[in-house]
């Protein structure tokens, strides 16, 4: 088995340079990883600024589909009413309609609050916890 003069083998090795060593060799992991989650988040980013672009243009067709239906609505309410009547009652259902969907919404919300991920901030506290005990149990040997 061969060695470089720069890394003696672990058994020569103090337990301070050990921990220096491990402590430098998670900087490094931990560097890393975050290099790679931007980077994987910075691609992600740009198809979801895409996607939620001709997801928004979508909506917009949609909303003049909408429009072009609802005049078709009030058109044929004329021949049993008058046109302002027609109008009247498809503004109100339209209102109601929206009404009852921000409602809905505003109790979708309150349940996704608060936005921190309360799960992984656990979890991270805990491996922190763990790592730590084990550190002391292994100073105390």
């Amino acid at each position: 088995m061969t060695h470089t003069v720069n890394e003696p083998d672990t058994a020569q090795k103090s337990t301070a340079e050990l921990v220096k060593v491990a402590s430098e060799q998670i900087q490094r992991l931990v560097r890393d990883e975050l290099k790679l989650a931007q980077a994987e988040l910075t691609r992600k980013g740009k198809h979801a600024g895409i996607g939620a672009g001709l997801f928004g243009a979508g909506g917009l067709i949609a909303l003049y589909g909408v429009a072009a239906l609802l005049t078709a609505v009030v058109l044929l309410l004329t021949y049993v009413m008058p046109a302002w009547v027609a109008a009247v009652i498809v503004g109100v259902v339209l209102l109601g309609v929206a009404g009852l969907l921000a409602l809905v919404g505003k109790k979708q919300v309150q349940q996704a609050t608060p936005a921190a991920p309360e799960e992984a901030v656990n979890n991270v506290k805990a491996d922190v916890a763990t790592v730590r005990g084990a550190v002391k149990e292994g100073a105390h040997r």
